[in-house]
């Protein structure tokens, strides 16, 4: 016997009609399916990224801890704890997995050069001097000691900062107060207001 495409569509939604008609509860055998997955994984809670919502997620992480061992996420979830969210997530919160896994995602900081047509990577602490010279010449060349009627306002104008939905109130503080009282920076939004 060599069965078609759609004699297999015929017998299948037959076969599923038949299991729905007669009874067949597979609610069970999905719960086991979904128990077995996260069975030996790690739980780690988390906040969603993408939004200013900020609802707890669970993450599923696959690994026995070892030192040289690289734990797999095998698995995301809502936080049924969580007060905001109770459990459930959007779309995009469900997703969260696949950015995770994502092969094309950025581990490591890259930089295209003025006139270049392709991205470099570059180290951490090569990144983090970069912008901090960056962060130093916009201060010095946008800095305004004194407005147009001669006030001091000591600001710099030519740099801005948004915060995001998954920062901490103390990643927050820190920030403002880097930005105001160290830098100057009046323009400081975070993402909850915008």
């Amino acid at each position: 016997m060599n069965p078609s495409r759609r004699d297999f569509l015929k017998i299948s939604t037959v076969g599923g009609v038949a299991a729905t008609v007669f009874g067949f509860d597979l609610k069970a055998a999905y719960a086991q399916t979904q128990a077995l997955k996260i069975s030996r994984t790690t739980e780690t809670r988390s906040t969603c990224p993408y939004c200013s919502v900020s609802c707890g997620v669970i993450i599923h992480t696959l690994g026995d801890k070892a030192k040289n061992a690289k734990p797999q996420v095998v698995h995301v979830e809502g936080d049924p704890d969580h007060p905001i969210n109770r459990g459930t997530l959007c779309p995009k919160g469900a997703s969260l997995e696949n950015d995770i896994l994502n092969d094309r995602r950025l581990t490591k900081p890259q930089v295209r050069r003025p006139g270049s047509d392709h991205w470099e990577d570059i180290s951490w602490d090569q990144a983090l001097d970069e912008v901090a010279h960056r962060i130093k010449k916009t201060r010095d060349d946008t800095f305004v000691l004194k407005d147009q009627n001669g006030v001091t306002v000591n600001r710099c104008e030519g740099i801005g900062w948004i915060g995001g939905c998954t920062d901490t109130n103390e990643l927050n503080y820190l920030a403002i107060k880097t930005m105001r009282a160290g830098l100057g920076v009046p323009y400081f939004e975070t993402q909850a207001r915008v």
